[in-house]
């Protein structure tokens, strides 16, 4: 009988632990605070970290170990406030580096860039995802940005400010990560986008999540 409580216990207090790192929907802000016992490439600069970083992985672990969320700057630059505003610029990787802190287009602008510098061979993109629109502070947020990129002929996911220091992967195509992202961030994704660029592209049709086929 003990060991069967302490197996329900241990079953329960597992569940509590995926409840408490589960994502909160309502903002793009990360999960879990900065761990800053990553072991990482230490840089110095931009420049440095250029010449020392060779892979995702050295890119994931700086952001794990460094990256802050900016719900100031995300409310600055939602969709209620472009409207009314002049549009705010998004961060160099080279500014990016230095303040470390930011939102979802800047943490995807440094990935893809710095991952085109260090490993062009691994194709990085930017994937624009569209949620049904929420409202935070009076302001609409609806977009979020992440990172793409190939290997092995898979796809993975990282730089994304949800889950900083993460790379989800491997998946046979982006389909299949959007399928698993709806559901771990509990909001409607009704569009996506795979970019080469975080600035408007007017030839880049939104592609809109299939529901998966029947067998």
């Amino acid at each position: 009988m003990h060991k069967l409580l302490v197996g329900f216990a241990l079953f329960f207090m597992a569940g509590c632990v995926n409840v408490l790192h589960g994502a909160v929907s309502s903002s793009d802000a990360p999960e879990y605070p900065r761990d800053t016992t990553v072991i990482l490439k230490a840089a110095g600069s931009y420049g440095h970290a250029l010449q020392i970083w060779k892979s995702p992985e050295d890119i994931n672990e700086w952001i794990a170990a460094n990256f802050s969320y900016d719900m100031a700057r995300a409310l600055r630059l939602s969709e209620t406030q472009k409207a009314q505003h002049d549009r705010i610029p998004i961060y160099t990787p080279s500014e990016f580096f230095d303040t470390k802190t930011g939102i979802c287009v800047d943490l995807s602008r440094f990935g893809v860039e710095t991952l085109r510098r260090i490993a062009p061979s691994s194709d990085p993109r930017y994937l624009m995802i569209a949620f049904d629109p929420i409202q935070v502070k009076g302001n609409m947020l609806r977009l979020h940005w992440l990172v793409s990129f190939r290997r092995d002929g898979k796809m993975y996911f990282f730089a994304d400010a949800k889950r900083p220091g993460h790379i989800a992967g491997p998946f046979n195509n982006t389909h299949e990560f959007i399928r698993e992202y709806e559901q771990y961030r509990g909001r409607k994704i009704v569009a996506f986008r795979e970019l080469a660029s975080y600035q408007k592209e007017r030839k880049a049709p939104a592609l809109k999540l299939q529901a998966p086929k029947k067998p």
